[in-house]
């Protein structure tokens, strides 16, 4: 409620003082006109000889940008604002998400620990404890090595291994990858089309923009999950349809679901974990890829497909490829 009212707050300070200047404009443009029709009446009805100073030129061009400088500074101050607000609430929603996501798994574990203690549980379903114990650790392995993965990322710390690949046998690797992690089985999955070219990439980090992709497809669906992968190519990418058969986008969050710690809050969607970093992480590695990702629905329950388009190797970004080649070549040799 607090911070609703300061942003209120906020938009009305910033309001009147579009006021204050434009009126200050209107004042100033008003004195400059008046005096100088004064004194064009007056120095009509005055001698020849008589000297007129009219009102400076110069100062009057130089006041009115100097006003019009003020206003401008003050709306980048304000959308400069409004974007650290809008940064901080997904910040919230973020330590949010992230501690009920560590407090779950931890308090299961502590559970199971209690029970292990003070009751005499009988060896098969101490097994069981113990094997639920190990999936919950794990569960938080995953969760703080992605949000160490994510900060790595952007401090650009992560050391990649970068290779050129047949682009149709390495992506269907990587699904292929997904589809056992997650286990959905292979009547589950429609692969479809060729590329017929390479591309420059990093095996690690795009299996992980594989598994968000397929971990959210089977969140967000309400039905058993069904994917369809079609592989495709033009004259200087390659390009990676992802459709599944889940709740679908709303258009006006086709660009907001990549921003970082944003969970959209609607009434459609399942109550799902997660941090929100899925999809800003994967689109990142797609970026240092020399990509983009981008989505598209028809609508609600209709499902998403997710269009990732990666450079063909020799035919664009051809500085760039190589770069991230000879980085990867600087790495081994360090490492030997």
């Amino acid at each position: 409620m607090k911070k609703t009212h300061s942003h209120s707050l906020m938009i009305a300070a910033f309001v009147l003082a579009q006021l204050a200047w434009l009126g200050l404009l209107s004042i100033w443009i008003y004195w400059y006109v008046s005096n100088y029709l004064i004194l064009e009446k007056v120095g009509v009805s005055l001698d020849d000889q008589a000297i007129i100073e009219y009102p400076n030129v110069f100062a009057f061009v130089v006041g009115i940008i100097m006003i019009v400088g003020i206003a401008v500074a003050i709306f980048v101050i304000f959308r400069n604002l409004t974007v650290q607000m809008k940064l901080n609430r997904f910040y919230d929603n973020f330590i949010a998400s992230v501690t009920h996501e560590l407090k779950s798994p931890l308090a299961s574990i502590q559970l199971y620990l209690e029970t292990l203690k003070y009751k005499n549980v009988k060896e098969e379903k101490r097994k069981e404890f113990v094997n639920l114990m190990l999936q919950d650790s794990a569960r938080l392995n995953r969760l703080i090595s992605s949000i160490l993965e994510v900060s790595r990322l952007e401090q650009k710390r992560i050391a990649y291994n970068y290779h050129i690949q047949d682009a149709d046998i390495i992506l269907s690797k990587l699904l292929s990858n997904s589809m056992e992690h997650f286990r959905v089985p292979l009547t589950s999955m429609q692969i479809s089309g060729k590329t017929n070219a390479k591309c420059v990439i990093d095996e690690d980090s795009m299996q992980n923009v594989f598994d968000n992709l397929l971990g959210n497809a089977i969140k967000y669906s309400k039905s058993p999950v069904q994917i369809a992968v079609e592989f495709k190519s033009d004259e200087k990418n390659i390009i990676i349809y992802f459709s599944d058969n889940g709740i679908g986008i709303d258009k006006k969050n086709f660009k907001k679901i990549f921003l970082k710690f944003l969970r959209l809050d609607d009434e459609n969607s399942p109550s799902v974990k997660g941090t929100g970093l899925g999809l800003y992480w994967a689109k990142e590695i797609i970026k240092l890829h020399g990509g983009k990702i981008s989505v598209a629905s028809e609508g609600l329950d209709k499902g998403s497909t997710f269009i990732i388009e990666l450079p063909i190797y020799n035919t664009q970004k051809k500085f760039y490829l190589k770069s991230l080649l000879k980085s990867s070549k600087k790495k081994v040799t360090t490492e030997q």
